[in-house]
């Protein structure tokens, strides 16, 4: 099977209304190093997850995932936070979906608009939580 791959289309007004950005699954090993990476920087700074987090909706999974990931320092939190980015890219062409390329800054003008693309990127990666949940 192959990684879980979406489309995402800023919908909120500001100068990133309509743009579409393509966010691609990471790797299961990539994956997994960044979540025990993002484990240990919260086991240092005392953060606890909620124990209802697996009963959580992914919406609320992601953002309390994000919460959580907020309250480590900014120096363990900003590589986490940039390697979740290197997921998206972006779709220069709306109407052809097929041309993707690596963000640049000035791709995304809007904060809002990425730290909902986090949060996309995110909610990708713990909807596994709900499977084993279930």
């Amino acid at each position: 099977m192959a990684r879980k791959e979406i489309f995402y289309t800023v919908d909120t007004k500001g100068r990133d209304l309509g743009k579409v950005f393509f966010i691609r699954e990471m790797s299961a090993t990539q994956a997994e190093w960044w979540a025990i990476r993002a484990g240990m920087a919260m086991a240092r700074s005392g953060v606890e997850l909620p124990d209802n987090f697996a009963d959580m909706g992914i919406a609320a999974m992601a953002s309390t995932g994000l919460k959580m990931v907020s309250q480590i320092p900014a120096a363990e939190a900003k590589p986490l936070l940039d390697e979740l980015m290197e997921c998206v890219q972006c779709v220069p062409d709306a109407s052809n979906q097929s041309i993707k390329r690596k963000l640049i800054d000035d791709d995304i003008e809007e904060i809002a608009t990425r730290l909902k693309l986090r949060m996309e990127v995110f909610k990708l990666h713990v909807d596994f939580f709900t499977a084993a949940a279930s």
